[in-house]
């Protein structure tokens, strides 16, 4: 059940018998010569798809723009602010609040929003309490990182060893090309690729690594493949889901 192709009626019926809620979000960053854009978002809504059809659970509309102020030197690229995410998290979460859901389980599909969202999650308790919603201390946020899922890091490993590397990994490009075969990229990789160095302004991130590979070789990636991470992380999260959703 997707939350932008239902109408108020359905959302009301549905909270009758669940307060849970899917929030896919990822972010619109480069991914290297043959890595689409869009891979972050792409990856967290097609799971989050998945996991909803899987627990009959309500998706949110996917937030595609994230934390990625590091990539932001290479073209195309876009970026919240952390202070400007954590805002929108935040208002996001007090809207669905007020109409009676209590858990969100964000499924993440880029790691530089992994620190800003546990920050936003923390904001938002705060807010909610602050406004004395009767619910406020019921709220629950979970955030679902898929690459990080134990299955799809396994199989990662096993199909592409230290050549996945931590961005514009085959994983992330594999499940891409699943989702959307038409949209498969070729060019050129040197044989060479920035890895190992740490992260800090956007025109020192491109001078390191200048095709924005990070120790990673998306040649190896295959749609084949990409199904079997899509397979793997949609079953891990929907367990993970009910046990979040059914839990205290």
């Amino acid at each position: 059940m997707l939350l932008h192709l239902s109408t108020w009626l359905e959302v009301e019926a549905y909270l009758e018998h669940s307060q849970g809620v899917i929030m896919p979000i990822g972010s619109t960053e480069q991914h290297g010569p043959t890595g689409l854009i869009g891979t972050d978002a792409i990856c967290a809504e097609a799971i989050a798809k998945g996991v909803g059809e899987a627990t009959q659970a309500l998706v949110a509309p996917t937030i595609n723009i994230g934390m990625a102020l590091h990539h932001t030197a290479f073209p195309g690229s876009m970026s919240l602010r952390p202070s400007t995410m954590i805002q929108v998290v935040k208002e996001y979460i007090t809207c669905l609040v007020k109409a009676g859901f209590t858990k969100f389980f964000f499924i993440n599909g880029h790691g530089g929003n992994i620190a800003t969202l546990k920050a936003a999650f923390s904001e938002t308790y705060a807010h909610l309490a602050d406004l004395n919603l009767p619910n406020a201390g019921n709220i629950k946020c979970y955030l679902g990182n898929w690459f990080m899922c134990g299955s799809v890091y396994q199989l990662a490993k096993e199909l592409y060893g230290d050549k996945e590397g931590s961005h514009a990994t085959p994983s992330e490009v594999a499940l891409t090309q699943y989702v959307y075969p038409e949209a498969i990229k070729q060019a050129p990789l040197s044989p060479e690729v920035g890895r190992g160095y740490k992260i800090y302004g956007a025109e020192d991130f491109r001078r390191r690594y200048p095709d924005g590979r990070m120790g990673s070789d998306p040649a190896l990636a295959t749609p084949e493949h990409g199904k079997q991470f899509y397979e793997l992380a949609v079953k891990e999260l929907s367990h993970t889901y009910l046990e979040f959703v059914n839990g205290e």
